[in-house]
């Protein structure tokens, strides 16, 4: 695994830099965090309201969308590009400049429903001042989070959920769907079977959709 100083890449390492500055002086406690995609938690009485993509959307001054500056810049994969939300005055600057668009709430219902169905992982993305600034659905192959985490092993910089999944093993038929979108690694496909380290799991929700036979939910960490 390489180290901060082996990583050549200038677009990732611009990024650890700066992160590494923001923990240094107390700005932030982490530069990310993973947020359950709605559709996971459906059904669910005790969601926390800070936990859900859509209200964390819907208490902000104004919302703005804009391309995915990793998936522009990478261009690894054909995932939606239309898909990161930008919040308030950060929102607000990148519309002045004509870098991002305002949109409305049936509009952001339906990016989200497009990011879910690619795939792409919600994450929070954090300022100095420990407010959230932008909202992104991420890919593994491009985004500057998930690569830092996967090529560096710089967790501390990624908080998980409060949620994880839990997957009943007398329901799962080990079709393998669910370990093709787990970015984390904490599901592989072993020989003839499904094997989950829910340790490892940062709570992204991505995995309980796709199952056909409902043998995956997620709930509270703590429970």
């Amino acid at each position: 695994m390489k180290t901060d100083k082996q990583l050549a890449d200038p677009f990732l390492g611009k990024r650890i830099v700066r992160y590494d500055k923001w923990l240094k002086e107390g700005q932030i406690s982490a530069s990310s965090k993973v947020i359950p995609v709605s559709e996971s938690l459906s059904g669910q009485q005790w969601v926390l309201p800070t936990e859900q993509v859509r209200e964390i959307l819907g208490n902000a001054d104004s919302v703005a969308v804009q391309n995915c500056a990793c998936r522009s810049h990478y261009s690894r994969c054909d995932k939606p590009l239309d898909v990161c939300f930008l919040l308030n005055s950060v929102g607000d600057k990148f519309v002045s400049s004509g870098k991002a668009r305002y949109v409305s709430p049936a509009e952001i219902t339906e990016i989200l429903k497009k990011a879910n169905e690619n795939g792409l992982v919600h994450l929070a993305l954090y300022m100095p001042d420990h407010e959230i600034f932008a909202l992104c659905s991420c890919c593994p192959c491009c985004c500057h989070e998930l690569q830092i985490v996967r090529l560096t092993g710089r967790k501390d910089l990624m908080v998980r959920s409060e949620y994880v999944a839990v997957t009943d093993f007398e329901i799962c038929v080990h079709c393998g769907e669910c370990v093709e979108r787990c970015f984390f690694k904490a599901r592989i496909y072993d020989e003839k079977e499904m094997k989950y380290n829910f340790q490892t799991c940062l709570g992204c929700g991505l995995c309980v959709e796709i199952c056909p036979v409902g043998a995956t939910t997620m709930v509270l960490r703590d429970s």
